[in-house]
């Protein structure tokens, strides 16, 4: 059979751990379809790629290296990519749900009359090896499980921190392909030049906090946000929040746990005033403890915390705070 693509995302010769997590998933799904796995680098000074994710199971690797490609402009990363699925005919090509992968992932789905399921939250083989492509619908009411059972390659995104990353065999040595850039594009795909670029580093960083406390709409107000940020300084947390909770202001977007925010994996996770719906609930119900403070004792997170405290957050978070303070010298 046909083989399973990853998309590698690159920034500074590393490759993106969206990337990489994807890789761990398609080295799984492509040991149920027997079929090589195989990932595509394009870019500029790729010569460490290779022993950053053959242990993670490549069977092949494709390299596409020139000054050109480097930073990421839609019309030469397209071509390249649908002139090589033209070749190889896979039958699955993932890529990562971030401002690259939602740019790119259309426009190659489009060229090639094949669909894309966007923002997957879970990926399975089901039924005659279709891909079973997972992610909340209708605004989070439902689960939908889509597939594409007529063209190919069976596309799919994915947002980082969805998969785990998890190494498959370090000693995993697969075989790279270095292409001909030329063959692949036409002068006209560089037809836009990037002049300057300059990244800013986000100064939250939830995403590998090990303690989070998240904040939901139930807080009321941003100054009732200032209690979660008295008790995160206290125990060395992250402050995160609910989408209700960063809609009406009283967080900013950086700190949104869910769907359309981050997912989380923490060791705790204290959910404060949050009712708990689906969009959220798929951000951080990976986390390896859960305490849910909530009035209201028959709110949907309960169902899922391993620790529930019933009664209103201004009055539990502080004797929290209190009991930490005094416990822990």
């Amino acid at each position: 059979m046909n083989s399973l693509f990853v998309y590698l995302e690159i920034e500074n010769g590393k490759v993106e751990d969206v990337s990489l997590e994807l890789l761990t998933k398609g080295r799984s799904l492509a040991n149920q379809l027997k079929c090589p796995l195989e990932a595509v680098a394009i870019g500029n000074g790729l010569n460490t790629i290779g022993e950053q994710v053959f242990p993670y199971g490549v069977d092949v690797l494709h390299i596409f290296d020139d000054a050109r490609l480097h930073p990421y402009t839609s019309l030469p990363h397209t071509s390249l990519l649908v002139n090589l699925f033209k070749e190889e005919k896979p039958q699955i090509a993932l890529m990562g749900a971030t401002s690259i992968g939602r740019d790119l992932g259309p426009r190659v789905s489009s060229a090639l009359c094949s669909g894309l399921t966007a923002d997957c939250t879970s990926l399975e083989i089901g039924d005659h090896n279709l891909l079973y492509q997972i992610r909340p619908a209708f605004g989070g009411n439902i689960i939908a499980t889509i597939i594409n059972p007529d063209n190919r390659p069976q596309m799919a995104t994915v947002r980082e921190g969805v998969m785990k990353k998890e190494i498959y065999d370090v000693n995993y040595k697969g075989k790279t392909i270095v292409h001909d850039v030329t063959q692949y594009v036409s002068d006209a795909d560089f037809v836009i030049h990037v002049i300057d670029r300059h990244i800013e580093a986000s100064k939250i960083n939830i995403k590998s906090a090990p303690i989070i406390v998240a904040g939901g709409y139930g807080m009321g107000s941003k100054e009732g946000f200032g209690l979660l940020f008295d008790l995160a300084n206290t125990i060395g947390a992250e402050v995160g929040a609910s989408r209700a909770a960063v809609d009406a202001g009283f967080c900013e977007h950086e700190r949104q746990v869910g769907q359309t925010g981050v997912t989380v994996r923490p060791k705790l996770y204290i959910a404060c005033g949050i009712s708990g719906q689906i969009q959220h609930i798929a951000g951080m119900q990976d986390s390896a403890m859960i305490i849910a403070i909530n009035s209201d004792p028959h709110a949907p997170i309960n169902s899922i915390a391993d620790y529930v405290i019933t009664g209103e957050v201004e009055t539990v978070v502080p004797k929290m705070i209190q009991y930490y303070k005094k416990n822990s010298k």
